[in-house]
């Protein structure tokens, strides 16, 4: 039964209950918030209603009694055989032959768009995902949430939103000064001056990189005395590591120390400190791009944090107007407790300079100014102490907080044998998204990083990953799609073909159990795509897709497509030629579905494995 075959038997059980509404059975104020749903067990029929459970209470009435009332006033219908009452109140219904295979008419005249929707056209959401600081190369924690962000970015465009992907880039602030005066002293390095590299800075050899680049552009042009740079810096951190490897600060403050190694930097280079800023910046942040076009995921915009500078004070200002900003130590802070956070916050420091967050509050402003219907931000697990201080200040400007949906997603543990992979940016030791890559392949990353809820941590397995069992979900249920193909390709070989007209035509030789079942599965795809969408859950997906190729392969494995007739050199009769043309249309359905799916995860779908 397709989609809208569920709605319109919904519409039946409800044309039924306001019969009884208008003879006085039924309150007439009555809202009908019952559900239609697949049974289990094909004893008990196809589908099943709740509505005389749900309106037993406003009845006055048993629920199985109300079930008889409901059954005697169903308008009649051609797609359904029988209808009775189970249970404490079910009402069952059993489809005829013709309503079961429709779903089959459904998958051939939509194909790669069956399960596709305009339920939401008109409704513009923008999805925010990764928008990891362009300080290194993507790690595999940011890859995770970049399979995340693209696969509910592709399902709410399956149901028709008009989406915006978005990349927040992190181009201004503490972390990108820190990048450029790493990179300015690998620089001094590279040309010979001895320097002493900061605990707190980034020691990537992607580092040393960018600043022999620019040696090679600029020769010795930026050169001064590493002496110059640390004047009257604060000393930097001393750690000592006992037995067990855990590390003691003994003395310096590593934090005032990259700050006064910036500010010398800044004031030593002047205008030329952009060029290291800059360089370090494009470099970086043009991996980034390589690294996720390969990973398949794309983005409509990338949006430079840069850019929403002059948009700060006016939304500062605007939250004082109001009456949300006091100062206090030198500092300005928003009443953010007034709106249900923690404590108050920080927009401006007592230097003048404003904070993060309030160039956070200027961006989220922004994403409304231009019209979103629904913001959704997907951000690391980290970031749960932020939720509630952006919703306040988008409550303080009055735009409405509910329309902003964060989802966090949990970090990733990688796993190489019995060893666990440690990861840190500024240290380089760090396995990246394409090292994943080139291990395991895109279609095992993207499917592993969404097979679970984004609150679940994940441990990666590398060996799973790469196995070909059935084990290996993503595997399994390309293999399915395999199948098929391989199927067709032997047909030819035989000098046969798939005759879709004579599968139509013989389609209620399709008896056994699996058949049914796996014709209700893929009735159930285009519903199971909309509770993937609304409740941004990849893994349903997921799920929907491994249960599919687990029944599509149980029934291959124990129901011929092909007779033995054929493969053994013989000329089949009429009724094994039938039913294998009834299979054969089934099993195109099946990989039509799969590679539906599929997509939508941003996986391949072959034809061989």
């Amino acid at each position: 039964m397709s989609q809208a075959q569920i709605d319109t038997l919904f519409k039946l059980f409800n044309d039924a209950a306001q019969a009884l509404q208008a003879e006085g059975t039924l309150p007439a104020d009555w809202q009908n918030s019952s559900q239609i749903t697949r049974t289990k067990d094909a004893s008990h029929g196809d589908f099943a209603s709740n509505i005389a459970l749900i309106a037993a209470k406003a009845a006055k009435m048993n629920p199985r009694a109300l079930a008889e009332k409901i059954v005697a006033a169903l308008p009649d219908n051609a797609d359904i055989r029988q209808v009775e009452v189970a249970g404490p109140g079910f009402i069952n219904v059993f489809l005829n032959s013709d309503a079961k295979f429709a779903v089959l008419d459904d998958i051939f005249a939509a194909k790669e768009r069956f399960g596709l929707s305009d339920e939401f056209a008109e409704q513009k959401v923008q999805v925010e995902f990764v928008s990891a600081n362009p300080t290194s190369s993507l790690h595999v924690g940011h890859g995770r949430g970049a399979a995340f962000g693209m696969s509910v970015a592709n399902l709410l465009e399956a149901v028709g939103y008009d989406v915006t992907r978005e990349y927040y880039v992190n181009d201004a602030g503490r972390q990108m000064d820190i990048l450029a005066t790493s990179t300015y002293l690998r620089y001094l390095e590279a040309n010979d001056e001895v320097i002493i590299f900061p605990v707190n800075g980034y020691k990537g050899d992607y580092v040393r990189d960018i600043a022999n680049t620019i040696k090679t552009q600029h020769a010795d042009t930026y050169v001064h005395p590493f002496a110059q740079i640390a004047k009257d810096v604060p000393a930097d951190a001393v750690y000592e590591t006992d037995a067990e490897g855990k590390k003691t600060l003994v003395s310096g403050d590593k934090e005032a120390h990259i700050d006064g190694l910036i500010n010398n930097a800044k004031v030593t280079l002047g205008e030329a400190y952009e060029i290291f800023l800059n360089a370090a910046l494009s470099s970086i942040l043009e991996d980034i791009k390589d690294d996720l076009n390969d990973f398949g995921v794309r983005f409509e915009q990338w949006f430079s944090e840069k850019s929403i500078e002059p948009e700060i004070e006016p939304v500062l200002q605007i939250l004082d107007d109001k009456g949300y900003l006091y100062e206090k130590d030198g500092n300005i802070w928003f009443r953010s407790t007034d709106f249900g956070d923690e404590k108050d916050r920080v927009v401006r420091r007592a230097n003048g300079q404003s904070t993060y967050f309030a160039s956070d509050i200027a961006y989220h402003k922004n994403k409304f100014d231009r019209g979103f219907d629904k913001v959704i931000n997907v951000w690391g697990a980290d970031h749960h102490g932020y939720v509630a201080r952006v919703r306040a200040a988008l409550t303080a400007l009055g735009i409405d907080a509910n329309k902003l949906d964060v989802i966090l997603v949990q970090f990733v543990a990688l796993w190489r044998g019995e060893q666990k992979v440690q990861m840190s940016s500024r240290s380089g030791q760090f396995v990246t998204l394409r090292e994943l890559r080139e291990e395991v392949g895109n279609d095992a990353a993207r499917f592993y990083y969404v097979a679970r809820k984004p609150e679940v941590h994940i441990d990666f397995d590398l060996e799973l990953a790469k196995s070909q069992s059935k084990d290996n979900l993503v595997h399994y249920i390309q293999y399915a799609h395999a199948r098929v193909c391989r199927v067709l390709e032997k047909l030819e070989q035989f000098g046969y073909s798939v005759d879709d007209s004579v599968g139509l035509e013989h389609q209620e030789l399709l008896v056994n159990e699996a058949e049914g079942e796996l014709l209700k599965l893929l009735a159930a795809y285009p519903a199971t795509l909309k509770r993937a969408a609304t409740g941004y859950d990849p893994h349903v997906l997921t799920n929907y897709l491994k249960d599919l190729a687990a029944l599509f392969h149980g029934w291959y494995d124990t129901s011929r497509i092909m007779p033995v007739s054929l493969t053994s050199g013989e000329t089949p009769s009429d009724e094994e030629l039938a039913l294998m043309q009834a299979r054969l249309r089934l099993s195109k359905a099946v990989r039509q579905v799969i590679a539906n799916g599929l997509s939508l995860l941003g996986l391949s779908a072959p034809s061989s494995m």
